[in-house]
């Protein structure tokens, strides 16, 4: 794009598409010379009333100097940004820089003033708002920190957005004019009203495509077979209750139904409104297909046509240019190559997908990239789950396929606050936004559960079709940070599925105290073998005998509930031994006379060649008690998701009340007992039903800690403006600063820069030659260590590389003799002189910038312990204050810091600071990418960092901590 010589360069990193409030989007850019014509046509729909709060005066029509200002930019001191809708302007946002007296002016100023012009028809709908958030977002890249605005005071939408911004501002009057100053730095209070409309927005997308009033299939054909066909039939059968459309454009004149359904050869012939296509026609037939739905006013599409990023590079190029042209008409796209999507409500009963038959309806949110998977899951939950209406069942099902729009974020911002839903199920086999996913899981586990299958996670690539990143840590660390974030991540989809049953259908335990109880010893001692390698706490096991009656196993359940040691009960069951006794239906209504006796703890049931009764038991009603929901703090309330019109309310489904861990009223302990349609959890195997009491305990113990997360503490007399002076002047004269691994600091730059932070490393001295040696001894003072940092033997102190406690001169030079004969030349040993440290334990402390889940805190003990057995423990980056003394408990090691086997307890809250410090230093400055302390040796008191080295790059745009915006394609 060519601009005029006064201009910069055209910023194409500032576009972005965005979901407004209604669940639409829109695409902000920066607008150019080549705007004029629609700027025109933009400012000819905008209403004489919306002119005159923009230019506080009458001003019907933009002048030839109007248009001229109005579309030459600068894109530093002058810039405008508009939202645009099938490629026409909706609203329009500009800035000019100011000096202290209002005046044009140019940078260093820092201050500008703003102004909004929104087109009528879409005022309401959130458009100023995301704008704002954009246009201050360029600024702060411009050095611009303030923004002033003046608003006539009868023009009060304007006001709201500003005062609603989260904000602290400088309000005046002057000449019948309200005039408006504030900060636009991100404050805690602005980022929580940003995060409260991007959940809004985006469930309300995510609703409209699960709650249709009306559905059109394209590329049904006449007769029976095909995708389309299939589809169709599916939402005929479901009972979908909108209005149903087929759609061929290769039917003849006059045909006016598919079984039953209107027929039509286009969208364009329906008399009505579509609120959502699904197309299954070729790929290469998609294109025209989005156009007619974006003339026709759809909302969103699911795309089952494959032939997308799935089949390689021509194929993703595809898939990019059908999102851009899905996006820029406002809609959604699930897709393509997708298996579609379910809503079981009774309001809606919409099975718009290749699933034949509506999932029984119930409490559990499914979500899957991929189709089979996705089979696979419903098939499992309807088997599991009995044949009746119960918690087990389906709300609503998402298969994403490429997931080139909609993605697993989008769902979880819907079942965040949707009433139908209590568990969330997700096969994962990518991320688009990690950081996002991790800030959302954190939040939908403090009042629903969420349990994590991740595919691929070994390869290190991400499936065809899923151009994202790909993780460059360990398995278990990515499964130890989803679980610092209340995710509950588990390996395969049998898993899924048993805690899914366990979660939907139990109470959550108040701790890991196991009863287990009865008619096999042998399985009871499986059982209890289970619960220790689960980290539970057994109680029993109670024989009962292989004759015991349903009678027995009822009493024996109620004392074991009853027992206040108790917090949850497994039963083992094997066909009973001796004639009588009852069947499979008595024993499972045994049991559920006992649950429904005592409702406040869970119970599972591990049963051998007994399918009778798991199905009873699945079938059986329960009183269950609703545990309360523990919100998290930083996480301000949300309201619901507005009913747009074309969309009706869904009510809860009446036979199926939430039995699950919904959030309580504000102040609630505990809800009392609720009624509930369902079943016991039945496994066919002890370990299973053992690991899924196990997942449902340390969500259980997550729930309750996150109630208090703990604080990023503040420090006095840290340097973050001189840490970031010397960042930059660092960047600045590095040839690779470019390179997203960064460079290695110089030592003294690093020590430099983790001083500013409080972090001071221990004085290392060149020593290239012996007298060298000792002039830096006699710098430092005796006693001292000599070192050879040779990277072969750098931190390998068992290969003899290492001398310490050297006395006197005496003493060193001999040292040095030694390795020199040892290891070869000082040129290849590189050996330094440090003053000796008080002993202590070893330890390592890391950092690293991952794609995938970001910044990363890790730390263990030095030498095999971490580097051999991974003895290493992490946390997501900021850390807080309860997070830094979790991590030093959490190795296996651990116990070495507390005074093991009589030794002195290192100074653990010396480290503990020394966590915090340099989590805040990597989140202030996303320029570092990686830190390696090590070793820090931490004393009885006190902490001595012996060796540290820092990385840096330029980052790229941190994509959750910016303005809302959907992730680029």
């Amino acid at each position: 794009m060519q601009n005029p010589p006064d201009q910069h360069e055209y910023p194409s990193h500032w576009e972005a598409d965005v979901v407004l409030r209604d669940g639409g989007t829109a695409r902000i850019r920066p607008i150019t010379v080549e705007d004029a014509d629609r700027l025109v046509s933009f400012y000819e729909h905008v209403s004489d009333e919306s002119k005159y709060y923009r230019f506080f005066a009458p001003y019907p029509k933009l002048s030839d100097k109007d248009v001229h200002r109005f579309t030459h930019h600068d894109f530093v001191d002058r810039v405008g940004l508009a939202a645009t809708v099938g490629g026409e302007f909706i609203a329009t946002v500009r800035y000019d820089r100011i000096d202290a007296h209002g005046r044009s002016a140019s940078a260093p100023a820092d201050e500008a003033e703003v102004a909004f012009l929104v087109q009528d028809a879409h005022q309401g709908r959130g458009v100023a708002s995301a704008m704002l958030e954009h246009i201050a977002a360029v600024a702060r890249e411009r050095d611009i920190r303030r923004f002033a605005a003046e608003v006539l005071p009868a023009n009060t939408k304007m006001i709201k957005v500003f005062t609603d911004a989260g904000y602290q501002q400088k309000r005046s009057f002057e000449d019948g004019v309200v005039r408006l100053e504030f900060a636009i730095e991100p404050t805690e209070a602005s980022v929580a009203v940003q995060r409260a409309r991007e959940q809004r927005a985006e469930a309300r997308s995510v609703q409209r495509l699960l709650r249709p009033g009306s559905v059109a299939v394209v590329g049904v054909g006449r007769a029976p077979g095909g995708a389309g066909r299939a589809v169709l039939d599916n939402l005929v059968s479901a009972g979908f209750t909108g209005d149903l459309y087929a759609v061929n454009k290769a039917f003849p004149e006059g045909l006016a139904e598919i079984d039953s359904v209107p027929a039509h050869r286009s969208l364009s012939d329906i008399g009505a409104g579509v609120d959502l296509v699904v197309v299954a026609v070729p790929a290469e037939r998609v294109p025209e297909v989005v156009d007619e739905c974006g003339a026709h006013g759809v909302q969103g599409l699911v795309v089952v046509s494959a032939g997308y990023a799935d089949l390689g590079e021509e194929g993703r190029e595809r898939q990019r240019d059908l999102v851009r042209q899905v996006r820029s008409y406002g809609m959604r796209l699930i897709g393509p190559n997708a298996f579609g999507i379910v809503n079981t409500s009774a309001a809606t009963r919409l099975n718009a997908s290749l699933a034949p038959g509506l999932p029984r309806p119930g409490r559990v949110g499914l979500f899957a990239q991929s189709g089979a998977i996705g089979i696979a899951l419903l098939s499992r939950l309807h088997r599991r789950g009995g044949g009746v209406t119960g918690a087990t069942g389906v709300s609503t099902f998402v298969s994403a396929g490429n997931r080139a729009d909609v993605s697993g974020n989008d769902v979880l911002q819907y079942w965040y606050d949707d009433p139908d839903t209590d568990v969330a199920l997700m096969y994962l086999e990518s991320i688009g936004n990690p950081r996002k996913f991790a800030r959302l899981a954190r939040r939908t586990a403090a009042t629903k559960p969420l349990v994590v299958v991740q595919g691929a996670r070994h390869r290190g690539v991400s499936p065809l079709g899923h151009a994202v990143p790909a993780t460059r840590l360990p398995h278990a660390t990515v499964a130890d940070l989803l679980r610092q974030a209340g995710v509950l991540r588990v390996d395969t989809i049998t898993e899924l599925v048993d805690v899914g049953l366990m979660l939907a259908g139990q109470p959550l335990p108040d701790g890991p105290r196991v009863a287990i109880l009865g008619n096999s010893e042998s399985l009871g001692l499986l059982t209890y073998d289970a619960c220790l390698s689960e980290g539970l706490r057994p109680l029993g096991p109670l024989d009962l005998g292989t004759a015991a009656t349903p009678a027995e196993f009822q009493d024996a359940l109620g004392r074991a509930f009853a027992d206040q040691a108790c917090d949850a009960v497994i039963v083992t069951a094997i066909p009973r031994v001796g004639e009588g006794g009852g069947s499979d239906e008595e024993l499972a209504g045994a049991l559920r006379a006992a649950a429904a006796a005592h409702p406040g703890k869970p119970v599972a049931v591990a049963h051998v060649e007994l399918g009778g009764l798991a199905e009873a038991l699945a079938e059986a009603s329960a009183t269950v008690r609703r545990p309360a929901a523990v919100p998290l703090p930083a996480v301000p309330a949300v309201p619901a998701v507005p009913a747009v019109p074309a969309v009706p309310a869904v009510p809860a489904v009446p036979a199926t009340p939430p039995t699950g861990h919904p959030a309580p009223a504000p102040g609630a302990t505990d809800a009392p007992p609720a009624p509930a349609a369902v079943g016991i959890p039945a496994y066919p195997a002890t370990e299973r039903a053992v690991r899924a009491l196990g997942e449902a305990v340390k969500y259980a113990q997550w729930r309750r800690e996150a109630a208090d997360p703990g604080r990023v503490p503040e420090f006095d007399g840290i340097g973050t403006t001189a840490a970031a002076e010397l960042i930059t002047t660092q960047l600045d004269a590095s040839a690779t600063a470019d390179d997203p691994r960064g460079f290695a600091l110089p030592d003294d730059p690093a020590r430099a820069l983790l001083a500013h932070y409080g972090i001071a490393v221990h004085a290392t001295l060149p020593a290239d030659h012996p007298d060298e040696a000792v002039a830096a001894a006699q710098l430092l003072g005796y006693p001292v260590a000599l070192k050879a940092t040779a990277p072969h033997l750098r931190h390998r102190a068992d290969l003899g590389g290492v001398r310490l406690d050297l006395a006197d001169e005496d003493q060193l030079r001999r040292a040095y003799a030694e390795l020199a004969e040892s290891f070869g030349t000082p040129r290849e040993l590189r050996p330094v002189v440090q003053a000796m440290a008080p002993r202590g334990v070893d330890t390592v402390v890391r950092t690293v910038i991952d794609p995938i889940v970001g910044a990363v805190l890790s730390f263990g003990l030095a030498g095999a312990a971490s580097e051999l057995l991974g003895d290493t423990a992490h946390r997501l980056i900021p850390v807080t204050d309860r997070d830094a003394r979790s991590v030093v408990r959490a190795i296996r090691t651990a116990p070495v810091l507390f005074g093991w086997r009589g030794s002195a307890p290192a100074d653990t809250a010396a480290l503990e600071d020394l966590l915090l410090r340099v989590s805040l230093l990597v989140d202030e400055h996303p320029e570092v990418v990686g830190i390696t302390l090590e070793p820090v040796v931490v004393a009885e008191y006190g902490l001595s960092v012996l060796g540290a080295s820092v990385r840096l790059a330029r980052p790229p745009a941190r994509d959750d901590l910016g303005p809302r915006t959907l992730p680029a394609y």
